[in-house]
């Protein structure tokens, strides 16, 4: 019997569905009291877990590897920490027409997480751009952002942001950075088992994730704020991340070209440079805002399945441009698929 696949056509990443479920799950059946403290005390140590395994699959190698072609790299992370939080800063001035004030800090802290990797490379592949340029481009994205997108938090959120504090750093290196670190460490050792238990620790990887959404939105009803989001302000929120994106996609693959890039290497920075990731932000959203968490990760959901669908309609496109490269078996590129979380 074939394995049964999410199909190709079907617009909408399945991981999507399982969060929004989880979403639901929350709404209907929130955590409390001792049932929220063992939420909390499980998400504390998923987050843990989550951080730890990045850094365990990660590696640091193959990300120093990419040092060679270092104007691409700087272009990427220029666009992911430096671009996108000045447009971040900029949508203050829709606030309160479009955006409501913790929407606002929703959509500022998306600006501030890192690109992805696999979804990155799975649509430069597509578009038969430069997949190791990709690859080096998404780890030296990731690598940067656990230490700088808590930075840029604590600088431009400040006290808006659920509360950040010394205390908030604090929770971060504990929570964030020591895991990291320490499968950076043992990498050598239990690199080999988390390569060939790849699938079933993405299952973890994963499940993990969700854990983290149901406290942080349990935590979001139980304070009751949801009552601030309405359909319009929704509406809103969506149209003013539809320009994000736009201009992002635009800025990438223009600049890009202005800077004297080819084809293949626009195709990386464009793909790399204008994405964000759901994996890595929804574990830092949680330290960052606690019970504010859910308001705060619902811009970077939304944001992370509107970037999946416009990409994969650009890269098809990439994929047939005349001086696309023609893979030698003169068949059309094999092509992992774009769908998930994308780690990072």
């Amino acid at each position: 019997m074939k394995r049964l696949r999410w199909p190709r056509w079907m617009p909408i990443d399945p991981y999507i569905l399982l969060l929004l479920g989880t979403v639901g799950l929350a709404a209907l059946l929130p955590a409390r009291g001792t049932g929220a403290d063992v939420a909390s005390g499980a998400s504390t140590a998923a987050i843990a877990f989550l951080f730890f395994l990045y850094g365990a699959r990660l590696s640091t190698r193959e990300a120093m590897d990419g040092v060679r072609h270092w104007r691409l790299h700087v272009t990427v992370l220029a666009c992911t920490f430096v671009v996108f939080p000045l447009l971040g800063l900029a949508s203050r001035g829709l606030v309160p027409v479009f955006l409501t004030d913790p929407l606002y800090q929703g959509l500022l802290f998306l600006t501030l997480v890192p690109s992805t990797i696999q979804s990155s490379i799975a649509f430069t592949s597509i578009a038969r751009g430069n997949v190791p340029a990709a690859i080096c481009a998404g780890s030296f994205s990731s690598l940067v952002g656990i230490v700088v997108t808590p930075l840029l938090a604590a600088a431009l959120l400040g006290s808006g942001g659920g509360g950040f504090s010394a205390d908030s750093l604090l929770e971060i290196v504990l929570q964030l950075l020591v895991p990291f670190t320490a499968g950076q460490l043992l990498r050598r050792w239990i690199g080999g088992f988390v390569a060939r238990h790849k699938k079933v620790l993405q299952l973890v990887d994963r499940g993990s994730i969700l854990l983290v959404v149901y406290t942080a939105f349990s935590e979001g009803m139980v304070q009751g704020i949801w009552h601030q989001v309405s359909p319009v302000r929704l509406a809103g929120l969506l149209a003013v991340q539809a320009v994000l994106l736009a201009v992002m996609l635009l800025l990438t693959w223009y600049g890009a070209k202005g800077l004297g890039f080819g084809r293949e290497d626009r195709i990386a920075i464009q793909f790399a440079g204008s994405k964000k990731s759901l994996a890595a932000g929804l574990p830092m959203a949680s330290v960052l805002f606690g019970a504010h968490a859910s308001l705060a990760v619902l811009p970077l959901m939304l944001f992370h399945q509107m970037q999946l669908m416009v990409c994969a309609v650009i890269a098809k496109r990439r994929s047939h441009d005349p001086e696309a490269p023609t893979p030698r078996d003169g068949t059309a590129a094999s092509v992992p698929a774009p769908v998930g979380t994308g780690h990072r």
